[in-house]
């Protein structure tokens, strides 16, 4: 069966930067599997995955505008120490969880001072090549429930 919508897909994969670093792997964990077609990946590549079939073996590299998008400054934001009441502790590195217009959006600590502290919403990888080594496990029809949920059950999948 070939990688379409609707289908779940299950990879082993090994993403690296430019540089070679390994940012994320399954190896040592389960496979990845996903929902193809329903933004359950990066656009990037959920584009290379169409079309293949179980056994494949691929490299591929992803623009930034295809995988976490462009670093935007409009995403940076000075906030008064205040804001964070009286929770001990705010140290770069910190993740929040924020609601914006778009919807929720993580806000990593980047600065802190006395007064304030500077909080980035760019995703982390924002402005990278990612690339991707993948070996294609599996591809099997979605269930009715996995899609009317929007995530796989069961192995190397989202559990309630």
């Amino acid at each position: 069966m070939q990688v379409a919508k609707n289908t779940v897909v299950t990879i082993d994969y090994t993403l690296t930067n430019d540089d070679g670093e390994i940012l994320d792997t399954s190896k040592g964990h389960e496979p990845l599997s996903y929902i193809q077609g329903i933004g359950n990946i990066i656009t990037g590549l959920e584009t290379a995955m169409e079309g293949r079939v179980a056994g494949d073996i691929f490299k591929v590299s992803i623009p930034p505008e295809d995988a976490y998008g462009i670093w935007e400054e409009s995403l940076m934001q000075v906030v008064p120490m205040s804001a964070f009441g009286d929770m001990e502790g705010v140290e770069i590195g910190n993740q929040f969880q924020i609601q914006t217009a778009e919807g929720p959006r993580v806000m990593t600590v980047v600065e802190v001072t006395d007064d304030e502290v500077t909080l980035d919403g760019n995703h982390p990888l924002a402005d990278m090549t990612l690339n991707f080594d993948v070996a294609v496990v599996n591809v099997r029809p979605a269930t009715a429930e996995e899609l009317s949920h929007g995530h796989v059950h069961g192995a190397g999948g989202h559990h309630h």
